[in-house]
């Protein structure tokens, strides 16, 4: 069983910037615990003889190919956009003022 406590919740909360209810604390402490049980069980699995894997897929490039034209003008590029501002887009403030 994991050691995952009420506290850890919270401090996880506020770093995922999750308002959690005090009430509903229990709750996730189970899940957590939940999860780290699972991936405890998964690490008793002997993978020795299993190539690391990046990806199960085949490796292909969907890109197109990288062909050089002529650029866009500042104003085409912010027609669309939600709010511009002198040809820059405008996006709300992430990092915490505080």
């Amino acid at each position: 069983m994991s050691s995952i406590t009420i506290e850890d919740v919270k401090a996880i909360a506020e770093l995922s910037k999750l308002d959690i209810r005090e009430e509903d604390l229990p709750l996730y402490v189970e899940q957590f615990r939940s999860v780290l049980g699972y991936f405890a069980k998964l690490n008793e699995l002997d993978t020795s003889n299993v190539p690391p894997t990046a990806s199960v897929l085949p490796l292909r490039n969907v890109l197109r190919a990288d062909v050089p034209a002529q650029p866009l003008h500042p104003e085409q590029v912010t027609l669309n956009a939600p709010d511009a501002e002198f040809n820059q887009f405008r996006v709300n403030a992430v990092l915490d003022q505080s």
